[in-house]
């Protein structure tokens, strides 16, 4: 069987690497397209050994041709420091990006698939959110960058299929953890496992009850292949996600004792516009991807700390 070439954008970013490495164990041709703003090189150096694995440094926001099989659309800072850092930017990539990669998947004729966000529930008024929820987001808050800009990237993908006839997947993907996240990404599990193996005190903010939930990276890049692999018809939007959820204090604690740390708990003003819970229903998962996560939070939290440890 012919191998297939497949564009990953984002590709040396945390989500994006991943994937690239288990397409590449699929037996795929992968050509990685990053700027490395948010994306890390470290990320993938192991991949650039392998004769099956192409990087080429381009921004997004610039249109590019290239003949491939499939695209995963990945590019865009998702981390508050990240998209906050230059929030106009952020949109642009989010925007701008999904236009180039959806013209390219009309000219080509090839199945893209969005990386889309549970951000485009803003901080939900349903809980769980299924995916016939419209979202509940500030349009012009410090988030809006990313959230509107990931919401109208979602907009973009349904009506470049229903006008142009593209093949579009679009996945909402909820907190995700694992190695490859950056030390100072800002994100909830990175933040307190860094500062739990520094014995620093672990900073919540707001009373620390706000909830989340946390998928394991290796769960979420099998749910994007599945997703990917479904016929034409099935385009979601489709929860990724692990439907366990956690109190931030309880997640807080757990890094303390999983890390045998001294740290005590800091609390701090919670920003504006954090959700206060943040759940998904992954019943369409489940039916239309046979898919569900399989990593306990604890097991994964071991595999991400031992990671930490290992870089800092």
């Amino acid at each position: 069987m012919a191998k297939k070439k497949i564009l990953v954008t984002g590709g040396a970013g945390f989500v994006g690497s991943h994937l690239c490495k288990k397409l590449l164990e699929l037996g795929n041709h992968i050509l990685c397209i990053d700027n490395y703003i948010t994306g890390n090189k470290k990320n993938i150096e192991t991949l650039l050994q392998n004769p099956h694995f192409e990087y080429k440094k381009h921004d997004i926001t610039i249109p590019l041709f290239v003949e491939v099989d499939e695209i995963y659309h990945l590019a865009c800072p998702a981390s508050p420091i990240q998209y906050q850092n230059d929030a106009v930017q952020t949109i642009k990539t989010a925007v701008l990006g999904s236009i180039n990669m959806l013209d390219l998947a009309k000219k080509i004729q090839k199945p893209i698939l969005q990386a889309s966000t549970s951000e485009v529930y803003g901080d939900p008024q349903e809980h769980p959110q299924n995916e016939s929820y419209w979202g509940h987001v500030n349009p012009i808050g410090t988030r809006a960058c990313y959230d509107e800009g990931k919401r109208c990237a979602e907009t973009l993908f349904f009506d470049y299929h229903r006008q142009h006839k593209v093949s579009i997947k679009v996945a909402r993907i909820f907190n995700t953890y694992g190695s490859n996240m950056a030390i100072h990404d800002g994100r909830v599990i990175s933040n307190f496992i860094t500062q739990a193996l520094q014995n620093k005190p672990i900073t919540i903010y707001g009373d620390g009850s706000q909830t989340r939930c946390f998928c394991f990276i290796d769960d979420l890049i099998t749910g994007l292949i599945s997703f990917m692999k479904k016929p034409k018809k099935t385009t979601g939007p489709i929860n990724l996600g692990n439907p366990h959820e956690i109190s931030i204090l309880e997640l807080a604690k757990k890094i303390i004792k999983l890390t045998q740390s001294s740290s005590t708990i800091n609390y701090k003003m919670l920003p504006d516009n954090d959700p206060k819970k943040r759940m998904p229903n992954i019943e369409l998962a489940k039916k239309s991807l046979q898919w569900e996560p399989s990593t306990d939070l604890d097991k994964g939290l071991i595999k991400t700390i031992t990671y930490f440890q290992n870089i800092i």
